[in-house]
């Protein structure tokens, strides 16, 4: 029987609040005496203990030298970060309308300095033209039953979103199953638009464009769900019902190790160009 991302983050966090419960316990604090230490009502530190409120960095760092437990500061924070971000659903990220989800990322993308990005799916969203862009999100507006009427503004965020690929300080390494090139998203002429742009942007100096070609023999990793790494600090991995945000350094490793198979197998130049001509071809 598998688990689900929600209780697996559920779990997460219940860990968390064991190991803290059991270091008040074990320095002889009580609920109250832990909480005036750090500065708190006691009904903080029953919340955190009963995994009902995940703590803050600041609030592990309190409780720790409450109960005199600084060596355990950096695991519990790793740990408490895991529980809190790994699961987030995507009703709960777009209940703002998908503007505000596609503009509330912009700060992190410009922080970031070096974007690897795998897709099995659709093209990603900082290589989108507004034509692919919008079939995208109406798509998503439909699924989830969202009101469309957000949906230009969302397209718009997008593009304005996508201008990082265009400055300075970043390095983005794309890799595209070539099933992508064949996903017809939007009409013929979307899609046209959308394939030719992917030859402009795979020019670039900053980017990096390689696609997995279908025919691939004796493949070294099997395709795998979407996922993106920026940096070696966060995977991000796209699921129908959620969006899971990877944050321990030995999953991040993983993740990492999958996608240089993955990038091995790729194409790049004349002939990742010569698979999107052939994509553009089969239009017509």
């Amino acid at each position: 029987m598998s688990v689900s991302p929600s209780s697996s983050a559920r779990a997460a966090r219940e860990t968390v609040a064991g190991r803290l419960r059991d270091l008040r316990k074990e320095s002889g604090l009580t609920i109250t005496e832990l909480a005036r230490r750090c500065g708190w009502h006691y009904s903080k530190t029953s919340r955190i203990e009963n995994a009902l409120t995940g703590p803050t960095a600041t609030d592990i760092r309190k409780w720790c030298a409450a109960t005199g437990s600084r060596d355990h500061v950096r695991d519990l924070i790793a740990q408490s970060l895991n529980a809190e971000s790994m699961y987030k659903e995507w009703r709960h990220q777009v209940r703002s309308g998908l503007k505000q989800l596609q503009a509330g990322l912009v700060p992190f993308y410009r922080a970031t300095e070096t974007f690897r990005l795998y897709s099995s799916t659709v093209v990603p969203g900082f290589l989108q033209t507004e034509g692919y862009a919008t079939a995208v999100l109406a798509i998503a507006a439909r699924f989830h039953g969202l009101s469309p009427d957000d949906n230009a503004e969302a397209v718009r965020a997008r593009m304005d979103r996508s201008r990082v690929i265009h400055e300075a300080g970043h390095r983005f390494v794309f890799l595209l199953e070539e099933s992508v090139l064949r996903h017809q998203v939007g009409d013929a002429e979307a899609m046209a638009a959308q394939l030719g742009y992917l030859l402009t942007v795979g020019a670039l100096p900053a980017v990096s464009l390689g696609i997995i070609p279908m025919a691939t023999r004796g493949r070294a990793h099997w395709p795998e769900e979407t996922f993106h790494i920026y940096d070696d600090t966060l995977v991000s991995v796209e699921l129908v019902s959620a969006s899971i945000s990877v944050t321990q350094p030995s999953e991040i490793a993983q993740y990492v190790k999958a996608f240089e198979r993955l990038r091995a197998m790729a194409v790049y130049g004349a002939e990742a160009r010569a698979l999107i001509l052939k994509a553009i071809a089969a239009l017509e």
